[in-house]
């Protein structure tokens, strides 16, 4: 990815990724590639051990990748890719929870189908991304990765498989910019999204193939749960919510309780396929 905040955001991918951070030698003595100072323009506030517990908060939540990844691995033969509806999710809206929501959608639907997509679809989700994101105040940071994306999708200048990783790590981390300027809710809010999309996907495909039994593994994850209900439900939101955000906030209160069960069947995957599909059909 060719995001410039590369010092601050190294610490991040490094705690998402299990590797050791670069000022910690790995068991193997490597040597250690030269660190480009953060701009002076960054709040010194956002130190390593803030990082830290932002990427610890980021590594919660599978993305859509993972999520398809794990699909795999309990043997359930079913591409979400292909349940991804062809939506035009529109950012014309004015409440913010609801674009970063949005935001979200559209980068699990990106992330899902990335690698078979025509490339017009791609640049079409890209730009309703780019939109949605500069609305919620994300930097020149951000919106210069998502061009440079685009560019190479237009040119055939990339292969879809790395394009698949670069969109997947920019579904998990966002530069410190878009926190400073819309808030410490959007990066959560905009990960609710992509979680919503991933799950009624995961669920409709366990309905799909007959899999339920493999709910527990997939779809039962109550902190996940609780960090979306602590965003949604922050001190400061708003006290009349428009019809999204409360919708949203009804399907996480049902999600809770359906997620506590020690396990589940297959109507409480019905039940998570409904919550999540009546926040996604008002998009």
């Amino acid at each position: 990815m060719k995001i410039r905040h590369l010092g601050l955001l190294s610490l991040v991918v490094a705690a998402c990724s299990g590797e050791p951070p670069a000022d910690k030698p790995a068991d193997k003595p490597a040597e250690k590639p030269a660190v480009e100072a953060p701009p002076a323009d960054v709040d010194k506030t956002f130190d390593p051990a803030t990082l830290q517990a932002a990427a610890e908060q980021v590594a919660l939540v599978p993305s859509p990748a993972e999520m398809q990844r794990s699909l795999d691995k309990a043997s359930v033969n079913k591409a979400l890719a292909t349940m991804v509806k062809d939506r035009d999710i529109q950012m014309g809206v004015e409440n913010k929870d609801q674009i970063a929501v949005r935001c979200g959608v559209v980068l699990a639907d990106l992330v899902l189908t990335v690698k078979d997509s025509p490339k017009e679809t791609v640049v079409a989700r890209l730009d309703r991304l780019a939109e949605g994101l500069n609305k919620l105040g994300a930097g020149a940071d951000v919106q210069a990765t998502i061009a440079d994306m685009k560019t190479r999708v237009l040119n055939d200048a990339v292969a879809r498989d790395e394009l698949l990783k670069e969109m997947d790590e920019l579904s998990g981390v966002m530069v410190p910019e878009l926190e400073y300027e819309a808030g410490d809710w959007v990066v959560p809010l905009i990960q609710a999204g992509s979680w919503l999309e991933g799950a009624h996907l995961v669920s409709g495909a366990l309905k799909e193939v007959g899999r339920t039994d493999a709910a527990d593994n997939l779809l039962k994850q109550p902190a996940v749960v609780d960090y979306f209900i602590k965003y949604v439900e922050r001190e400061g939101s708003s006290k009349a919510p428009d019809e999204v955000v409360a919708r949203l906030k009804e399907t996480l209160s049902t999600l809770k309780v359906v997620v506590a069960k020690p396990t589940l069947a297959a109507e409480d995957v019905d039940t998570i396929h409904s919550a999540t599909g009546a926040v996604l059909t008002l998009l």
